[in-house]
């Protein structure tokens, strides 16, 4: 009768336990509906710009400086691929060049400093690409595990949104977007390349395309660690 007993409570114990966690789990992601209403003004925004720019073709300038020094700038014509993402080709490339009897002497050691540059630069370039513009999908899948809040402070026509894991684990991405107009205003973001330790920076800027889109008019990422920075300024949109 006492084995009976025992197993009878510990059956209840454990299917108490069960529908607490059942009903509770849900709560641990759940997000407010003031939290998805600013979100779904961001996707759609976001939506509709990505789908319009589809149209357009512009052209890229790509900076890169390191200690605040000006090694390489590039310009590419841009327009969306079919998969959605951007596609560039470049159209010119000026990069400083050593000067002086030393600079000539040292020319082997610069293409090697020039090569690791370009290549650090591209890497914190294209992890900046996953971010800005924010995508619709990720925006959505950020929401479902609880990882958006909305942050205090901007003026009555502004909305500030956090969006944590976004791309990597314990990135931030902080959206301000424009309720009134219905547009994307700026990003910020603090995000890492393989390891946290290698802290990567992003700010970027919107603007809207005259008689078009909202789209990214500038950015500009820093490479903490190497104190690279790689900025670019998008212009000359033209329909296709």
């Amino acid at each position: 009768m006492k084995v009976l007993v025992s197993h009878l409570f510990r059956f209840t114990a454990f299917a108490l336990t069960t529908a607490t966690l059942i009903t509770v789990a849900p709560r641990a992601w759940a997000q407010s509906p003031q939290v998805e209403e600013k979100l779904g003004e961001i996707k759609e925004s976001a939506a509709a710009n990505k789908q319009a720019l589809a149209k357009y073709h512009w052209q890229e300038q790509e900076t890169i400086s390191i200690k605040g020094e000006v090694k390489d700038t590039k310009q590419y014509q841009v327009q969306m691929g079919p998969d959605g993402q951007p596609q560039k080709t470049e159209i010119d490339d000026q990069q400083a060049q050593p000067s002086g009897r030393q600079g000539r002497l040292k020319k082997k050691v610069v293409e090697h400093v020039k090569d690791e540059y370009q290549q650090y630069g591209q890497q914190i370039a294209a992890l900046a690409k996953q971010y800005a513009p924010p995508d619709p999908q990720k925006l959505q899948e950020a929401f479902k595990q609880g990882n958006v809040s909305v942050q205090p402070g901007g003026d009555s026509g502004t909305v500030s949104l956090m969006i944590k894991n976004y791309v990597k684990p314990n990135d931030s991405m902080t959206i301000v977007f424009n309720r009134s107009q219905k547009k994307l205003e700026s990003l910020q973001v603090a995000s890492y390349l393989d390891d946290p330790s290698d802290a990567v920076t992003i700010s970027a800027q919107f603007a809207e395309i005259p008689g078009g889109p909202n789209h990214v008019a500038s950015t500009l990422v820093n490479g903490v660690k190497k104190q690279l920075t790689v900025a670019t300024q998008n212009s000359n949109y033209q329909q296709m």
